[in-house]
């Protein structure tokens, strides 16, 4: 199985040239937001962002019921259920959330081996994608939706979605994952400024801890956190074909990129006064919470945290604004050129009903991707989405960079992985980076275990 998905995902390699040219794009963006530019408010009420007509006609579904899984929480689980809501007035259909929890993979597979899955789950992974697919369990797209994905998506996203020349998915949710959010009254405070490389990143946090606040806050206790780390320094310093290669597993975790990797992911996470709450307080601190504590109160625990461009629902539950108190850069350079990752949430269906397909088909539209835009914390890779709907211009600068790299990205490296490596809590990549966390001196040790997991998940 795991051969024919390397196939798939051999077409989904981003020429380096593009994805350079998209990392200076999206540095001037940020640059021009992170000075105070371009936080003009477009979305958010009647008349913003383009017409509130329907462009997308539903069939009428009154006393149908449709169960939807997601991983989402809090801000954004709320986000996503206006969504559903919007969804249930058009059509009469009741739809009912019901959360996945982080192992997205082996709640799929407890309810498919119960004989009641949900009717559609939002996927965060490729690889997990093509497993389901193998084993039977998802539904094609129908040709509403299809119509929608071709009329709305880039061929690279349509790809994303399909498994063997099959669609499957839509893309509703992407994610830029090279980002570094801050908090803009302890960078005042200290004298730091945004920095550009990874050196001046580790310069800047020892500015900030002599400031007495401490530099980093990293959401340790959900490993999928530091699986972004890993491969930001990665995809920066090894380039992307080294990058391409290690995520279908064609060069080997002991390779002697990954050991370079890991050490200089250790400049930093062997440095107990870099990190809020060092690495102990690190592995017991939520991805939510590591967002929050970097923006709530007069003191903040944290002045910086790595995280996508989604964090922006989590700071909105603080009292910071996005813009103007919080703030953000792309992730360092590490090698010549910052890093542009990306990672998304793909709506697919396991159930062969009307409601189902109807769901993936809105999903599809520019109609339910206004709703979350204008909520907040969401980007989209609906090229046809006005960009006007995005609630801040923090948003809306990112969301043109996403649109403007066309088919030119790299996707996360563990989201394209096996699920029982990639995207597992406490077992696999997530397990082995917070041993690592623990304990970075080991790089030998951690690459061994890398390894060794990966030969396992990947049947080699």
């Amino acid at each position: 199985m795991r051969g024919r998905l390397d196939g798939t995902l051999d077409r989904r390699a981003v020429r380096a040239t593009a994805a350079v040219a998209v990392g200076s794009a999206l540095a001037l963006v940020l640059a021009a937001c992170g000075s105070g530019g371009g936080t003009k408010d477009g979305g958010g009420g009647a008349g913003k962002g383009g017409s509130t007509a329907p462009t997308v006609r539903l069939p009428q579904l009154k006393g149908e019921k449709l169960q939807v899984t997601a991983v989402w929480t809090g801000p954004e689980r709320e986000n996503f259920v206006k969504v559903l809501d919007e969804f249930e007035k058009r059509t009469g259909a009741t739809v009912d959330f019901v959360p996945s929890g982080d192992d997205m993979a082996g709640f799929i597979g407890s309810k498919v081996a119960g004989g009641g899955p949900p009717d559609v789950a939002m996927l965060q992974q490729v690889g997990v994608l093509g497993e389901f697919a193998e084993k039977g369990w998802l539904k094609p797209l129908g040709g509403a939706a299809r119509a929608q994905l071709a009329k709305n998506y880039t061929k690279g996203w349509q790809d994303l979605g399909a498994h063997k020349g099959t669609a499957y998915g839509v893309y509703f949710k992407a994610s830029n994952k090279s980002l570094v959010w801050y908090n803009a009254r302890a960078f005042d405070t200290a004298g730091a400024k945004e920095p550009k490389t990874w050196q001046d990143f580790l310069t800047t946090a020892r500015t900030l801890s002599e400031s007495g606040v401490e530099p980093v806050s990293v959401g340790g206790a959900d490993g999928w956190t530091l699986t972004d780390w890993f491969e930001n320094v990665y995809l920066s310093q090894a380039g992307p074909e080294k990058y391409d290669r290690l995520a279908r597993h064609r060069i080997t975790w002991t390779d002697p990129s990954v050991k370079q990797a890991l050490t200089t992911l250790g400049q930093l996470f062997g440095h107990k006064d870099l990190l809020a709450g060092g690495a102990s307080g690190a592995l017991q601190t939520g991805f939510p919470t590591s967002v929050t504590q970097t923006f709530s109160g007069d003191a903040p625990k944290a002045a910086m945290v790595s995280s996508a461009d989604f964090a922006a629902a989590s700071i909105s539950q603080t009292k910071a604004k996005v813009g103007t108190d919080a703030k953000v850069f792309p992730f360092p350079a590490v090698g010549a050129r910052s890093p542009v990752v990306t990672g998304g949430d793909v709506a697919v269906a396991l159930k062969d009903s009307k409601a189902a397909q109807a769901l993936l088909t809105f999903l599809a539209s520019t109609d339910a991707a206004k709703i979350w835009a204008q909520a907040g914390g969401f980007l989209s890779p609906n090229k046809e989405l006005d960009q006007a709907a995005y609630a801040d211009g923090v948003m809306r600068e990112i969301a043109k960079a996403l649109i403007a790299a066309g088919d030119d990205f790299r996707f996360d490296m563990s989201d394209q992985a096996p699920a029982s490596f990639g995207g597992k809590p406490g077992q696999g990549e997530w397990k082995d980076l917070q041993d690592f966390l623990k304990n970075p001196k080991d790089v030998a040790g951690t690459q061994a275990r890398l390894e060794k997991d990966a030969a396992k998940s990947f049947g080699r």
